[in-house]
């Protein structure tokens, strides 16, 4: 905390007078002057009711103001890009793998590969080269115009969507590729299995097969691999989002490494952690939907 208090002091250029007396309010209001067993019992007790204190930084906003105004723009960036790339990269391995299928979709694996090994960043970097600064089709940073208010209206939506498309494209580019490639494999596998050549042999249509036989049984473990993917994918997201300076959590997180402001840290990754558990729990209740013999009832 006097680290803290110093930089802070040091920003307005002059000698601050009664730092000491400052610091030990802070130790006061911070609860820095309890012994440190106590400290951690009432740690566990604000967590518990997700009570991170104020921001250091931005003090005296509480932390989960600052979550809860940068949350949203996460969530729809995030959940928009995966959920786009996870169904695309899914039924365009879903047709690789299929026998059946044209045989032009066997070009489209070189190029999904060689963009799955960039990183999202370095990939993002490229799109704002390319598309804003290049070409200027889109906005080069920041989630809407500087000086715009954010409001419900038809013309602020515009603009939102239009500042997302470059940092969604970056994730979804990203990760079209290990989605294909990991369905292709589940479809080979499973166009394999003795339920589907007798499927075949019945002389079922291709169409029931594909769909009912096929894609059904290869979705179960493309699911497992989503949720499993989570972790990495918002890790990627919080890059994307600093280099685009987009005003998300990533960014908030960014800047409160850079200004050692721990209480937010703190929040914003207990934050990530709740979400991530949340949506892996969400997609294993979305199991039995997907597979029927997967029941959680007892019999």
């Amino acid at each position: 905390m006097r680290q803290q208090l110093v930089q802070q002091a040091a920003l307005g250029g002059n000698i601050q007078t009664g730092m000491e007396d400052m610091i030990a309010r802070y130790d006061e209001k911070f609860g820095l002057n309890q012994p440190l067993w106590k400290q951690y019992v009432t740690y566990l007790k604000d967590t518990a009711r997700l009570d991170f204190n104020v921001s250091i930084t931005s003090y005296p906003i509480p932390v989960m103001k600052i979550i809860r105004d940068s949350m949203p723009w996460t969530i729809g960036l995030l959940a928009t890009a995966i959920i786009i790339s996870w169904t695309i990269g899914t039924l365009l391995g879903a047709f690789m793998g299929w026998p059946r299928s044209p045989k032009f979709l066997d070009y489209l694996m070189p190029p999904l590969l060689s963009l799955n090994a960039i990183p999202f960043f370095l990939l993002g970097l490229v799109l704002v080269y390319v598309f804003a600064f290049r070409l200027r089709w889109f906005p080069l940073l920041y989630g809407y115009s500087p000086g715009t208010f954010p409001e419900w209206s038809w013309s602020f939506a515009k603009d939102v969507l239009n500042h997302s498309v470059l940092p969604a494209l970056s994730i979804i580019l990203v990760s079209l590729g290990g989605w294909a490639v990991s369905m292709r494999s589940m479809m080979v596998t499973t166009t394999g299995e003795d339920y589907v050549v007798f499927a075949d042999a019945k002389g079922l249509k291709d169409r029931t097969i594909f769909v009912n036989y096929s894609i059904r049984n290869a979705l179960l473990p493309q699911t497992t691999a989503l949720a499993l993917a989570l972790g990495q994918l918002i890790a990627g997201t919080v890059i994307v989002e600093v280099i685009f300076s987009y005003p998300g959590i990533g960014k908030t997180l960014y800047g409160a490494i850079r200004g050692s402001d721990y209480f937010l840290v703190q929040g914003i990754v207990f934050m990530l952690i709740l979400a991530i558990s949340t949506a892996t729990l969400i997609l294993d209740l979305i199991y039995p939907l997907l597979d029927p013999r997967i029941n959680y009832s007892r019999n």
